[in-house]
């Protein structure tokens, strides 16, 4: 199968060796998002302002590769800070709806550029 990046200016452009997403067949893999605005590639202020950018980035690459948040069949989020994770829960519950996609919630020590909250995911294409 042939690999097809996808690439959009509505979420930050890759700061690093990797492409925003990538479809193999009927499966899109989308890359960690962070909280960076992508007209400016700031970093949004605290918490929910960066939940709530991660998952417009996220919404904006499925866009890209024809889909939506609706078609993510997995979610793996990573908090600096696992009290957080009733607050993402809640972001979350705004963007997405029943069935949710499988999801895990890792609480790690540090996330690229400070950030506190990042998600990747998968989408199922044409779903």
């Amino acid at each position: 199968m042939n690999r097809q990046p996808i690439s959009t200016p509505d979420a930050p452009a890759a700061i690093g060796t990797y492409s925003q997403a990538m479809r193999l067949g009927d499966v899109v893999y989308l890359s960690g998002q962070i909280g960076l605005d992508p007209a400016t590639m700031a970093l949004a202020e605290g918490f929910e302002a960066q939940a709530h950018q991660v998952f417009r980035n996220l919404g904006a690459v499925c866009r890209a590769a024809g889909g939506s948040l609706q078609d993510v069949v997995k979610l793996n989020l990573y908090l600096t800070d696992l009290t957080n994770f009733a607050k993402v829960n809640e972001i979350m519950a705004g963007y997405f709806s029943q069935p949710y996609p499988a999801r895990a919630a890792v609480g790690v020590a540090q996330l690229p550029k400070g950030a506190l909250v990042e998600a990747d995911a998968v989408m199922g294409a044409g779903a």
